[in-house]
């Protein structure tokens, strides 16, 4: 009975996630607007442009799906590499280039008589910093809401980082054509230790302990399912931080940012449905596919406003681009991941990554 009530529960909260989306946008907008003092507060608590509250809930987040990490079935990625060679080619050789061409059309064309040139340069800088720059954290979320496979989002995530090293400065130098781009490695090295490193060794030595103490069907069936709903929580509450600290932002530049919202929804759906499509023209399985649609669909924004500030300034239009990123990433995401979930049928179940 109570696990039926609990399954209710789950089931009526999920059945209404973009009711309590929007009003954890609305109410973060309300609260950066007439609680100033709360977001002040927290913001104080950063560094290397990280937000320690904020990181503190992506560790809510991700938690859970890092204990389902076999460290032994990692190995097993190489078995099935075309899902790797399809986040780095969609994310290295198409995402900077879509972006770059969707941008521009949008800012110096079709809304070429709201803004000026020189604005629409710098938020074409902006754009740009966050089509160059792949998802870290919040994949981990995204691959938790698909059912992806733990162990090759990992890989994913961690091979990804390693080219960002080599290829994120080349790229935005050759679009901007500007001369003067360095990695914030503080904001770089900072991210993959707080968002990788930590929650996959705490989440395997969790794993480790609790099979040993009571067995793997214990963990499975009783310990995992304890934590079903702190993903979707801790999604709620970083919507409701984020907005409530761009919460004066917002309502400063409502025009601007919906231009600048156009062309990053735009390709954020374009990536998605490329890597997706590819996915399923490979005959990848969805646990797998649907992750790597949403790792390129998604953007590594800590670091693309770290390079912002540094090129352009904190004030300036670039950095309000990649601001209006961080404000449309989690909503945009949520609806690629019901997308994503609709369409599992579309993928053969018996394409499994065996993890021996």
């Amino acid at each position: 009975m109570a696990n039926d009530r609990k399954e209710s529960g789950i089931s009526f909260f999920n059945k209404y996630l973009s009711v309590w989306v929007i009003l954890c946008m609305a109410a973060g907008v309300l609260i950066g607007r007439y609680l100033p003092a709360i977001p002040d507060f927290l913001g104080r608590f950063e560094y290397a442009n990280i937000s320690i509250p904020t990181a503190i809930l992506i560790w809510v987040m991700i938690y859970p799906m890092m204990m389902k990490v076999d460290f032994k079935s990692i190995k097993n990625v190489g078995r099935n590499p075309k899902g790797l060679y399809l986040t780095w080619v969609v994310n290295w050789l198409i995402k900077p280039f879509t972006m770059y061409a969707i941008a521009s059309f949008f800012l110096f064309i079709v809304f070429q008589n709201f803004i000026t040139p020189d604005l629409a340069t710098e938020y074409l800088a902006g754009a740009v910093l966050l089509g160059a720059a792949p998802c870290t954290a919040m994949v981990f979320v995204w691959s938790t809401l698909t059912k992806g496979d733990p162990a090759y989002t990992v890989v994913q995530v961690a091979t990804n980082n390693l080219i960002i090293l080599v290829a994120f400065i080349p790229i935005v130098k050759l679009l901007l054509g500007v001369s003067n781009v360095t990695v914030p490695w503080d904001t770089l090295i900072l991210s993959v230790i707080l968002f990788v490193v930590i929650p996959l060794t705490g989440g395997i030595l969790t794993r480790v302990r609790v099979v040993k103490r009571k067995g793997l069907e214990y963990f499975e069936k009783k310990f995992l399912p304890k934590f079903d709903g702190a993903t979707t929580a801790g999604l709620l509450l970083m919507l409701v931080l984020l907005f409530s600290f761009q919460g004066e932002t917002i309502l400063n530049n409502p025009f601007h940012i919906l231009l600048i919202a156009v062309p990053l929804t735009i390709q954020t759906f374009l990536i998605f449905f490329i890597a997706y499509g590819a996915a399923k023209l490979m005959k990848l399985p969805f646990r797998i596919a649907a992750p790597a649609g949403l790792i390129g669909a998604s953007n590594f924004f800590e670091l693309a406003v770290a390079v912002a500030i540094a090129l352009f300034g904190m004030n300036s239009p670039a950095a309000l681009a990649t601001t209006v990123g961080v404000l449309t990433e989690v909503p945009l995401m949520l609806f690629l991941v019901f997308i994503a979930n609709k369409t599992s049928h579309w993928f053969p179940e018996t394409q499994q990554i065996q993890n021996k």
